[in-house]
């Protein structure tokens, strides 16, 4: 149970809380407009070398390398294309936020961050075995988005601490139905005050809802990579004893065992590459 004083300071905080790096936001707000060159993007996306590092360092991970790496921000867009390349920006400023002094915190924040990549990159892969390789990109950052509202809730809680308003020790049982009761809400006020493109939102505001949209195969790629990673433990959950054949999302989807079997080791693979 939440007491009521600590869920209205935590609702209350600013929502400019550092969750989002300025230029992946803008970023991600010249692909929603369209209409921009290639070197518009990387004009923008160089605003910030320590970011623009970390992504041509992501850029030429396994994950992404081709035959030859990338040296450029710009090589990176012709590459991969500007949806690729804002992933990666938003990837790569996610993950140095997942960090904290308070070792509590940051245990959190390093078991957030491993599952959040690895459903995207799961996310990813799904997309592309279900057919839907078109849309392969957008699945990973939706993935990548979708506890986007614990993040927020983490650093609120960081920031109360410091000011001495609550407990400086985190309480692992309160943080749990802090998630619970909030962290939908939080990231969909997020993603909407952002401006993020509706198919995020929705992924969102619905990746844990009882009635969904079957329809929106995204959500159901999302919600299935999320349930899995759960099943596998990785990140703040585990519970060995879902059935992933026998859900929902995998009947959507058309799933079958060597699928999710893929799937897991995909996963498992992401998940080494964070820890």
């Amino acid at each position: 149970m939440i007491p009521e004083t600590v869920r209205r300071l935590l609702a209350s905080q600013p929502i400019e809380l550092p969750i989002f790096h300025p230029v992946a936001l803008k970023l991600q707000r010249m692909l929603s407009e369209s209409g921009f060159t290639v070197d518009e993007v990387a004009a923008v996306a160089n605003e910030d070398v320590a970011l623009a590092s970390q992504m041509l360092k992501m850029a030429n991970s396994p994950m992404y390398m081709g035959r030859t790496k990338v040296a450029t921000i710009k090589e990176t867009i012709i590459r991969l294309g500007a949806q690729q390349v804002v992933n990666i920006a938003i990837a790569a400023s996610q993950s140095a936020n997942h960090a904290s002094p308070n070792p509590e915190i940051d245990r959190c924040l390093k078991a957030l961050w491993q599952h959040s990549h690895s459903a995207a990159v799961g996310a990813r892969w799904l997309a592309s075995a279900c057919g839907m390789r078109g849309v392969a990109d957008e699945s990973y950052l939706a993935a990548l988005l979708h506890d986007i509202g614990k993040l927020y809730l983490l650093k609120a809680i960081e920031r109360l601490m410091e000011a001495g308003v609550i407990n400086p020790v985190l309480d692992e049982e309160l943080a749990r139905d802090i998630f619970e009761a909030m962290h939908v809400d939080q990231g969909y006020r997020l993603v909407q005050h952002w401006n993020f493109p509706a198919i995020y939102c929705e992924v969102i505001r619905s990746h844990h809802l009882e009635e969904w949209d079957h329809v929106n195969r995204m959500l159901s790629i999302v919600r299935f990579v999320n349930l899995a990673c759960r099943y596998a433990g990785i990140g703040l959950k585990h519970d060995p004893s879902i059935l992933l054949a026998a859900t929902e999302e995998a009947e959507v989807l058309e799933l079958g065992d060597m699928q999710i079997a893929e799937l897991l080791l995909q996963l498992a693979d992401a998940a080494e590459t964070e820890s």
